[in-house]
């Protein structure tokens, strides 16, 4: 018998060197996407999917970034040399620009900065582990990161990930109102360490779509500038929120002019529809361009040891459209249209449930902004949903509001009724 034909001899004592890895709990939004595929039933509503969806329950392409993809293939000065370490200048520039404004103080004084990331989620590691690094001290590892109860299920674990051991809650919804639990929030920005870390949403909320008023975000500011703490904006809906890029970036912009040092993690996976492009980044508010020098500097050797250099189509996409005042106002058009669509679902979803005579109280549903709607169903109404009635949505009855359209809201609205007033 040849060499090559013997079968290998396994020792019966040979064990793999993984054998003691465990099984990962499966990724939630992931594993339910999966189960509605799966699902044979012609009469089926995906509601947990985080991304935007047309009338007709398809994933529309901006028409915008369609436009702007051809002008990048038709440009025979491009190449797919590496772009500088920080990332593609003029998307950086133009996307702090969009969240902080033209006329921002902070960038006139040359103290801010970007880093361009892989999507939101690179954005908020890389302001992590900046932060695990260089915020506080030498012994980071024990600062606080406050999330919100409840939160985008990845932020707790980006912190985490990044060597910040410390990852608490703080109070944000009120289940029994069904709206922004201020007085616990404000509990918790009193009460926490000085120099916490706190995650805050710019805008829509995720998963609950409530926000602070203006007035509330006052007062949350007052608190986190006596007491000292690290504000991290995540801004993942900017304009997808109201239809407006202004109102939408009010609550960073307000810190800003408090003159808070903070981080922005920008996400334009919504708001260009570049779900799979991962166009990221990170905007620095420093006190002081030399702080800023110094702060990118580190941000530098970080990307090196992560992702080494950022890709540039997405980038380009982003950069082209915001600085180009044509391609901007079809942009802002665009936006407003997805904006418009997901607050028409959801005046009519409300109405639908009260002329039902749905019980409890549905007015949060126009109350609350953005994709997701909190709708306050129970585990077992959300299971009921979806063993009964096909309609697949996050267990905390989280749901994205551009799965409904007008081909099924009405089986959608009829079915939520009869799980509330069914299943306790």
């Amino acid at each position: 018998m040849s060499l090559a034909a013997q079968s290998p001899v396994k020792s019966p004592t040979a064990m793999s060197v993984f054998c003691h890895v465990p099984e990962a709990d499966p990724i939630a939004v992931f594993k339910l996407i999966q189960d509605f595929t799966n699902d044979q039933c012609p009469v089926k509503v995906n509601l947990g999917v985080g991304a935007y969806r047309t009338d007709e329950g398809q994933p529309w392409v901006l028409p915008v970034v369609k436009k702007v993809e051809k002008i990048i293939v038709q440009d025979d000065k491009l190449n797919h040399e590496y772009l500088p370490i920080l990332g593609l200048p003029e998307f950086r520039s133009s996307s702090s620009k969009i969240v902080l404004g033209d006329d921002s103080p902070a960038i006139k004084e040359n103290r801010v900065g970007a880093v361009q990331c892989v999507g939101g989620t690179g954005a908020l590691k890389m302001g992590a582990l900046f932060l695990r690094h260089f915020y506080n001290g030498t012994n980071n590892t024990k600062t606080p990161v406050y999330v919100s109860t409840p939160t985008w299920e990845n932020h707790g674990t980006i912190f985490a990930s990044a060597g910040l051991e410390d990852v608490r809650p703080y109070k944000y919804w009120d289940a029994e109102k069904r709206g922004l639990d201020l007085a616990g929030f404000l509990r918790d920005l009193e009460s926490c360490p000085e120099h916490s870390i706190f995650v805050l949403h710019a805008c829509a909320h995720n998963p609950t779509g409530t926000d602070p008023t203006q007035e509330q975000w006052k007062q949350i500011a007052e608190v986190m500038m006596r007491r000292k703490l690290f504000v991290f904006f995540d801004s993942a809906y900017q304009g997808f929120a109201s239809g407006n890029l202004e109102k939408d970036a009010w609550a960073v912009r307000y810190f800003v002019s408090m003159g808070f040092e903070m981080f922005i993690a920008q996400s334009f996976s919504k708001n260009f529809g570049l779900y799979n492009e991962r166009v990221g980044n990170l905007t620095v508010v420093a006190c002081d361009a030399d702080n800023l020098k110094r702060i990118l500097s580190q941000m530098e050797k970080i990307v090196r040891t992560t992702w080494s250099n950022p890709p540039s189509q997405g980038a380009r996409i982003v950069a082209i459209t915001l600085n180009a005042p044509k391609l901007f106002t079809e942009w802002k058009d665009n936006v407003k249209t997805m904006a418009d669509r997901v607050l028409l679902m959801r005046a009519q979803l409300k109405a639908k449930l009260q002329a039902l005579g749905t019980p409890g109280t549905w007015d949060h549903i126009t109350e609350q902004i953005g994709m997701f709607s909190f709708t306050g169903l129970n585990p077992k109404q959300v299971e009921y949903l979806m063993k009964e009635k096909h309609i697949y949505l996050m267990a905390s009855g989280r749901i994205n509001m551009c799965g409904l359209t007008t081909k099924n809201i009405d089986y959608v609205a009829e079915s939520i009724h009869e799980a509330v007033t069914m299943v306790k």
